[in-house]
Parts: structure tokens; C-alpha cells; sequence
């Protein structure tokens, strides 16, 4: 099923512009830092999924520093000590993947990307091997790092678009919402499954959504829903 999108072009534009000059500047840092070129691709391949969540979707839950940061960490230290038992090996990498998944969830650092950095000492060969314990810090820790601050920086002048979902301008509240913030929590955790958008963000659709049907409706655009006129008697 195709995944229609409402974004402006401008957002389209400043979502792609900040995931070229993120990378751009990561693979520069990264490269500067660890002379091994070959580590630094295998990075970004995870730090590229990451690019796509914190520059398209910047006020995801997903893409907040929390989950970027513990998300690639977390993976890569359970990645670290499932190669250690075992190295070379597919079920290895597999198994890698499925607990980090889960550390993620339990430590509420769901973070895609985390699972491809969780593969990198099964793929990486030798020379992501050599890093053994330190492998979780850099160069995982240190890219994700990064990556947060480029949202950081580049978000920012973007009022609409700022980085954490935090420093984001706090909507206007209007008066005629029928569901509270814990109404919402309330109904997110009777789904038990991870919804990739926070209770504020749905509150406000639904305010912005209930605002414009009643906008649409003249019975109920200044208040409740007239009753006719009663004929009077003679």
C-alpha cells in the first residue's frame, strides 16, 4: 500500500537537504577521526536510516535523541557480546538483531537503524571486530552523536521543524476537543503495539481535524448544533 504524504514541497526539500549534508559531514568526521575508510561506510549505512527519521520525521518518537542514542548503543553493545559467543556466524547476527530489538523496547529506545548497527560486527569483518568493547562508543556512540546534533543545528531554523520534539513551538489549545492527553495514552496502550507518533501529535490532528469539520458545518460552527424552531402556537 502506497503512503500518501501531505508535506509541502519546502518540508520535501528541507528533509532531503538536511540528509545529504548530515551524511556529508558525518562520513568527513567520522573518516578524520578513524583512517579506516571501510569503517566509515559501514557506519553510515546505519546512520543513513537514521538521517531519514531525524530530518523527514524530526518530531517522531522514534527519531528523539533518547532513542538515536540508546537505540545504536544498546544494540551495538548486545551485538558486541553475541559475537563474542558467537563470531562468524549467521544465527549469530540474527540473534543480534532479535534481542537488540528487544533491549531497545525494554530500555524505551525503539530505534530502527540500531538493528543494522547491531549486524555490523557479523558483516564488518576484521576491522569492526578489532574494536571489540569499544565498538558501542565509537564508532556507533560517536555517529549517533553527531547525527543529533546536525538535527539539532539544522532544525533549528525551522521554527515549525526544531529539534528534540521538545523546543518544538507548543500548539494552541483550542476548547472543543472531547479527549484528553491521558484519553489518547489510554487507548495507545489497549493497541500493545508501537505507534510511531506521540499523544500530543495525535491530540492535535484531532483537534486540527474536528476544527475543520466544524468549520465546514454551519449548524456547528459557532457553538453547538441548533435545534429548529418549534412552530408557535396560535
Amino acid at each position: 500500500m502506497r503512503v500518501n504524504t501531505v508535506t509541502s514541497h519546502r518540508e520535501k526539500l528541507v528533509s532531503g537537504l538536511g540528509g545529504f549534508v548530515s551524511i556529508l559531514a558525518a562520513f568527513g568526521l567520522t573518516a578524520f577521526v578513524e583512517a579506516e575508510l571501510a569503517i566509515s561506510a559501514l557506519l553510515l549505512a546505519s546512520m543513513g536510516a537514521t538521517a531519514v527519521l531525524l530530518f523527514a520525521a524530526p518530531h517522531g518518537p522514534l527519531s528523539q535523541p533518547w532513542n538515536v542514542l540508546g537505540g545504536h548503543v544498546l544494540s551495538a553493545t548486545v551485538a558486541v557480546a553475541v559475537h563474542a559467543l558467537l563470531p562468524h556466524s549467521v544465527f549469530g547476527g540474527a540473534l543480534a538483531v532479535g534481542l537488540s530489538i528487544a533491549a531497545m523496547h525494554y530500555a524505551g529506545c525503539l530505534h530502527p537503524p540500531g538493528a543494522a548497527t547491531a549486524l555490523m560486527p557479523f558483516v564488518g569483518g576484521p576491522a569492526v571486530a578489532a574494536y571489540g568493547w569499544w565498538f558501542p562508543l565509537f564508532p556507533a556512540g560517536f555517529g549517533a552523536a553527531l547525527m543529533v546534533l546536525f538535527a539539532m543545528a539544522y532544525n533549528w531554523p525551522f521554527s515549525w521543524r526544531r529539534y528534540p520534539a521538545r523546543f518544538a513551538p507548543a500548539p494552541k489549545r483550542t476548547a472543543y476537543p472531547d479527549i484528553s492527553h491521558a484519553d489518547l495514552v489510554a487507548a495507545l496502550s489497549q493497541i500493545d503495539s508501537f505507534i510511531d507518533v506521540g499523544e500530543d501529535d495525535l491530540l492535535r490532528i484531532y483537534e486540527l481535524s474536528t476544527g475543520r469539520s466544524r468549520a465546514d458545518r454551519p449548524d456547528v460552527r459557532f457553538g453547538a448544533p441548533k435545534t429548529p424552531d418549534l412552530p408557535k402556537a396560535p
